[in-house]
């Protein structure tokens, strides 16, 4: 792994390297591993931000898994609206299975209390939620999950699949965004 990662010039400051994201996911995937109750689960990727995650966890785990993605949010124009608006649905019948939501970040709390509850409604068995990243300062909902790689403060966070504006979602680490460029 690259153990000495150039910084982006828009990036302010690296948080989590390469190889330190790589060896915490590799532990989560145990917890994960020794959590699930049956051998065949459904592991939810939350597109897009959590496409790199997704991919580095699945392979660490030892479950027989199948995919599916969906695409949702609960946000308008700015605005929470209560409701979650699902841009793409997954193909998979929950219903009676173990599901895996595997989520980027965890914010406001409510685009994955809703997708947690949709599923639930759904006929999963059970639903558990991990997280690569989990900002507890902007929490509005009691939503937490089952596992996450790391806490985060109130910093504008880029890389590793996360975006502005569909940017730096290729970086291989994760990093804060510097205030200038999404104060322009």
């Amino acid at each position: 792994m690259n153990t000495k990662e150039t910084m982006h010039p828009d990036c302010e400051k690296i948080l989590f390297s390469e190889e330190t994201i790589q060896k915490r996911i590799e532990e989560v995937a145990a917890e994960v591993d020794k959590a699930l109750p049956h051998d065949s689960v459904i592991a939810i990727c939350v597109l897009n931000g959590a496409v790199m995650f997704f991919a580095d966890l699945v392979r660490k785990l030892h479950h027989d898994i199948q995919f599916d993605f969906m695409s949702v949010s609960s946000y308008g124009d700015g605005t929470t609206s209560g409701a979650l608006k699902i841009k793409k649905d997954i193909s998979a019948n929950v219903k009676g299975k173990d599901v895996l939501i595997v989520e980027d970040i965890i914010d406001s709390g409510r685009t994955l209390m809703l997708l947690k509850k949709l599923l639930e409604d759904r006929g999963a068995a059970s639903v558990k939620i991990v997280t690569l990243l989990n900002k507890p300062s902007r929490r509005e909902v009691d939503m937490y999950s089952d596992f996450n790689c790391f806490d985060v403060g109130n910093e504008f966070i880029i890389g590793y699949g996360l975006d502005y504006a569909q940017q730096y979602r290729s970086l291989p680490y994760i990093g804060i965004l510097k205030r200038e460029i999404y104060e322009k």
